[in-house]
C-alpha cells in the first residue's frame, strides 16, 4: 500500500512538471498589465475568465466574524490574491470549463500553485465537491488559524445559496 501511494504521488508530481513544461492550447500566459482579480478564486486575463480549480473563496460581499465583529472576508480574499499576482506574470493550465464558460485552471506564479497558496493561507477552502487536491492545505490553514479560520464564517457555497 505504501509503495502504491508513493508511485501515485510520484506520478502526480511528474504530471504537474510535465504539464508546466508543455505549451499548447491548454496553457495560457498573461502579461502583468492584463491580469484582473475578480475575487479570491477568479481572475481575468486576455479577455478570458479563469476560475481557480479545486478551491472556493468567500464571495466578494461575504462577511465573516472575528471576535464577534463582521469583516469583509471576500474582499480580503480578493486583496490577498491581488497582492500576490498584480504586476507579475502568471500562467494557467486549463483543466475544464464550467457552466458559465469560465476556464477552470490551476494558475501559477513562477512555479508556485496559486490555488494551493489561497487555501494554505486560509483565504479559500478546498472545494471538495470537485477535488481533493487542496484538503491538506485547508487542514493546515485551519490548524494554524489562518485567513478566515481566525474566526467564524459560512462556507462560500452555502453563503451563495442563502445570499445570492
Amino acid at each position: 500500500m505504501k509503495i502504491l501511494r508513493k508511485i501515485l504521488n510520484l506520478t502526480k508530481q511528474f504530471l504537474k512538471v510535465l504539464s508546466l513544461l508543455l505549451i499548447f492550447n491548454h496553457s495560457s500566459y498573461a502579461k502583468p498589465f492584463n491580469v484582473e482579480v475578480i475575487d479570491g478564486d477568479t481572475i481575468k486575463f486576455n479577455k478570458k475568465k479563469f476560475r481557480l480549480y479545486g478551491i472556493d473563496a468567500p464571495e466578494i460581499n461575504q462577511k465573516c466574524k472575528i471576535n464577534g465583529k463582521d469583516y469583509l472576508c471576500g474582499k480580503i480574499s480578493k486583496d490577498f490574491l491581488e497582492a500576490k499576482i498584480l504586476g507579475k506574470e502568471i500562467s494557467c493550465i486549463e483543466k475544464d470549463k464550467d457552466r458559465y464558460k469560465r476556464i477552470i485552471a490551476i494558475c501559477y506564479l513562477h512555479n508556485q500553485d496559486l490555488n494551493k497558496m489561497m487555501v494554505k493561507n486560509g483565504w479559500a477552502l478546498a472545494y471538495r465537491r470537485y477535488s481533493s487536491d487542496y484538503i491538506s492545505d485547508e487542514i493546515f490553514a485551519k490548524q494554524n488559524n489562518l485567513g478566515i479560520w481566525q474566526g467564524e464564517f459560512m462556507r462560500p457555497s452555502k453563503w451563495r445559496r442563502f445570499y445570492k
